[in-house]
């Protein structure tokens, strides 16, 4: 079940907690992909946090939010760039994305294989995905404090076999929110501490979210390869095993 769209938003914008933890995660994606130059980048649930670094020299960022979740203007004082849509059937062509991020909106789909599905066909042939799920082994997804607390959990290997069965490849994995989900003044001022040397710890076992890159994994033709390379091919070789004999 999707959240509602106007807690999403109270909790990024309007909390301490939420502001900590987009930038946690928007400089992992950033790490991960620091540019978009000329591309086409989409956001899926509630990824609008993580996409802003794009929106300057992209060639389009689109933020797409499911019905049941709702949708909100995005981003504030630019031209509106968000679309409410159907979870599994997208307002966009196939084939047209170059970057996809997904955030609140795996974990929570009732339909979870159906929505991969809709990531791929939108994806181009070698685009890529970034998906940013609750992490089984965190503290995030333990409480109701956050919207990480809600939704299914996943642990990396539970992820990227489900990417694999929908023709994706999965590439990299980073963690973030190595901080404790608590709203106190003491974890909030030491956040950028523990997200530091988190990551030298670890990289997907304590943090409180996964994220993994996967890449769109192009079919090859299912039918044989040519059946008749040559039509009426020149006996050049005929008659070596019957030589006829010579006139005496």
């Amino acid at each position: 079940m999707h959240l509602d769209v106007v807690d999403l938003r109270n909790f990024y914008y309007r909390t301490g907690l939420g502001r900590a933890a987009q930038k946690a995660v928007r400089d992992q994606v950033v790490h991960l992909w620091p540019e978009a130059k000329g591309q086409t980048v989409v956001g899926f649930g509630f990824a609008v946090p993580l996409l802003r670094p794009y929106l300057k020299d992209s060639r389009r960022v689109i933020g797409l939010m499911p019905g049941p979740q709702g949708v909100m203007p995005w981003p504030a004082g630019l031209p509106n760039v968000s679309v409410l849509c159907e979870e599994t059937r997208w307002p966009l062509e196939t084939g047209h994305v170059d970057k996809l991020v997904l955030m609140h909106g795996l974990e929570t789909s009732e339909n979870p294989t159906t929505l991969l599905e809709e990531c791929w066909r939108v994806l181009g042939p070698g685009g890529k995905m970034l998906v940013v799920v609750p992490n089984r082994a965190g503290l995030w997804s333990r409480s109701d404090r956050t919207p990480f607390g809600f939704g299914r959990p996943y642990s990396r290997t539970q992820l990227e076999s489900q990417l694999k069965l929908q023709s994706f490849v999965p590439e990299r994995h980073l963690a973030a929110l190595f901080q404790p989900p608590s709203h106190k003044r003491f974890w909030l001022k030491t956040g950028a501490f523990w997200e530091q040397t988190g990551r030298r710890i670890s990289t997907h076992f304590a943090g409180g979210v996964l994220i993994v890159e996967a890449t769109k994994r192009v079919h090859a033709p299912t039918r044989p390869g040519l059946r008749e390379a040559v039509r009426k091919p020149l006996r050049v070789l005929d008659g070596i095993g019957k030589p006829e004999a010579e006139p005496v």
